[in-house]
């Protein structure tokens, strides 16, 4: 397993977090994810054989947030 934190920008209401949360947490290979508004920052834990974490800021930025 992999763990990585990952800088967004973007993010603002609890809306934000769904959407990050369930759109993440629907990749195969994800073990979980957890977004702080307050510190802009999603910490998620994957798989790296399964997944690779360019798919998954990918993800994140067709929800409309900026990855830094």
């Amino acid at each position: 397993m992999q763990k990585e934190s990952l800088t967004v920008e973007g993010m603002s209401c609890g809306h934000c977090v769904k959407a990050i949360e369930g759109s993440v947490a629907k990749l195969d290979g994800v073990k979980s994810v957890q977004v702080s508004l307050e510190e802009k920052r999603v910490e998620v834990e994957f798989d790296d054989s399964q997944i690779k974490l360019n798919d998954i800021k990918e993800t994140i930025d067709e929800q409309g947030y900026d990855v830094l």
